[in-house]
């Protein structure tokens, strides 16, 4: 076995931010895609969207600045930089059904070798009842990536060869940025971007159960 480091969620989140490009529009899904915003690379201006209606969003407010009158779709407090605009979410959808949007991140509990992608429900009793916007993003925006860890809490690899969760989306997801690696999902398959220092190749594809190209 050998040593290697995982990556926090934050050094994660700013692994995705440094291949976020100059002038792109993004919207960053609930959960840990939001730390994204607080990593993204000084000197470049990206366009933060959310889903209920906001283009314009900073980072995180700090600790007692929240603002709960000016929340992202997940409920949580946002800020609002100089030339952000607010909306109708009718709207915002059209913007993310219409093709605008360059890049969602977006979490998952599975995605495939070939970019399907299953995250908004595992089929458990009491589970949210409907895919919500989810299904707007992975489709409409110009790339899907993923941002999760590699594995589940019982070491299982949340990338696999055909998803058993029901999908949001089909061959919809280009990257997976994870604690361990980053993958591209091809028609053929995953391809390697990187890993964490110290995790071989071999002991990747172990973990996930199927080839990557390197």
């Amino acid at each position: 076995m050998s040593n290697f480091q995982r990556r926090s969620k934050d050094e994660l989140a700013q692994r995705v931010a440094q291949d976020i490009f100059d002038g792109a529009y993004v919207n960053l899904g609930i959960g840990q895609p939001t730390l994204v915003a607080n990593h993204l690379p000084a000197g470049i201006e990206v366009v933060l969207h959310s889903e209920n209606g906001i283009l314009g969003m900073g980072p995180a407010p700090a600790a007692g600045a929240e603002d709960y009158d000016l929340i992202n779709a997940g409920k949580q407090p946002v800020t609002l930089l100089p030339g952000g605009a607010y909306f109708h979410h009718a709207d915002s959808f059209a913007m993310m059904r219409g093709g605008h949007l360059d890049i969602c991140v977006l979490g998952a509990f599975q995605v495939s070798a070939t970019g399907d992608l299953a995250n908004w429900s595992t089929g458990e009793l009491g589970a949210i009842p409907a895919v919500g916007g989810a299904m707007d993003l992975a489709i409409g925006a110009k790339q899907t990536w993923v941002m999760m860890d590699l594995l589940t809490k019982k070491g299982e690899s949340k990338v696999v060869a055909a998803c058993t969760y029901p999908l949001t989306g089909i061959g919809c997801v280009k990257r997976i940025y994870s604690d361990l690696a980053t993958l591209e999902c091809t028609p053929d398959g995953l391809k390697l971007i990187d890993k964490v220092e110290g995790l071989g190749h071999t002991e990747l594809e172990a973990l996930i159960g199927l080839p990557i190209q390197p």
